[in-house]
């Protein structure tokens, strides 16, 4: 603790955890949301046919885990549209990233050394909203951790949760892409981020909540910016999963049963494919020596 207070850490986090989100870091979560939503396909083609869809779609990138926090929590799901700025916000985003001429906003934003800086002004924002959520459902339910936690998760990453409604809007139906079957590091970050402010909020985690959002923040911006430069859809809880998962579950946590069949079937290394390998063979010898055997008795 004397280390922290000679390095002022401490009212460098505080300081931080009072930096106002609007508009500059809403900004960058609104640019960076949309960007993502046009990297889908047929995404651009919606936004030409159906503009209120795509609008629609937009606005779920943006404000989804708004939608799905106060659906847990009982209240209002149009409360987040009450914010009129932030709503004219993210409305001209979209229709910069779809509809500005020659796409020079599209290719501005895109600029991958302009959009690192958008990427990690985006996780700041995560990682507040997972903070306020938690601090949110305490009031509702002090005693209530997983209220607490899935309050906090489905802040940080309701839009990935959300993300097969988001589809139907744009006439796509493909449930084997579920979040929770398929955990990008976002949606897992925001999991174990949820936890650990759910231990500061109920006083099991000896430190404070602005620390804990300093500490945590610099953890999501160097992964995200990292993973975003290097094109990488890894994750660097892989390693530590692959160790305690086996343990516990049995299996990676995250494997693919379908994944892995196909990977099996192709690599014919396993036990299984060698079995299912076998009998097709002795099949195609047996019908290769019945053939034999009647063109030796035709002839």
């Amino acid at each position: 603790m004397d280390l922290l207070s000679a390095l002022s850490l401490g009212e460098l986090a505080l300081s931080f955890s009072r930096v106002p989100l609007f508009p500059v870091f809403d900004l960058s979560y609104f640019i960076v949301s949309i960007l993502y939503l046009k990297y889908e396909p047929g995404a651009v083609e919606l936004s030409r046919r159906h503009p209120m869809a795509s609008w629609l779609c937009a606005m779920l990138h943006c404000f989804g885990s708004y939608i799905l926090a106060d659906l847990l929590l009982g209240e209002p799901l149009i409360d987040c549209f009450g914010n009129n700025s932030s709503i004219l916000l993210a409305s001209a985003v979209w229709y910069l990233v779809f509809f500005c001429p020659l796409d020079l906003f599209y290719k501005c934003v895109c600029f991958l050394p302009v959009k690192l800086i958008f990427v990690a002004m985006k996780e700041v924002v995560r990682v507040r909203k997972i903070a306020v959520g938690i601090h949110h459902a305490h009031h509702h339910y002090h005693h209530g951790w997983f209220v607490m936690i899935a309050t906090g998760w489905v802040k940080g990453s309701g839009v990935a949760l959300m993300s097969n409604f988001e589809q139907l809007l744009r006439g796509v139906w493909k449930p084997e892409t579920n979040e929770i079957l398929h955990m990008s590091f976002p949606t897992k970050a925001s999991l174990y981020g949820a936890v650990l402010f759910t231990l500061q909020q109920t006083r099991w985690l000896p430190l404070s909540k602005a620390s804990l959002i300093f500490v945590f923040t610099l953890f999501m911006v160097s992964c995200k910016v990292f993973l975003t430069a290097t094109h990488s859809h890894s994750s660097p809880f892989d390693v530590l999963e692959g160790y305690v998962c086996p343990v516990l579950f049995g299996m990676a946590w995250g494997g693919d049963h379908h994944h892995d069949n196909h990977g099996g079937s192709l690599s014919g290394g396993g036990p299984s494919s060698a079995h299912s390998a076998l009998p097709t063979k002795s099949k195609e010898e047996l019908s290769e020596g019945s053939r034999k055997k009647k063109t030796k008795k035709t002839d």
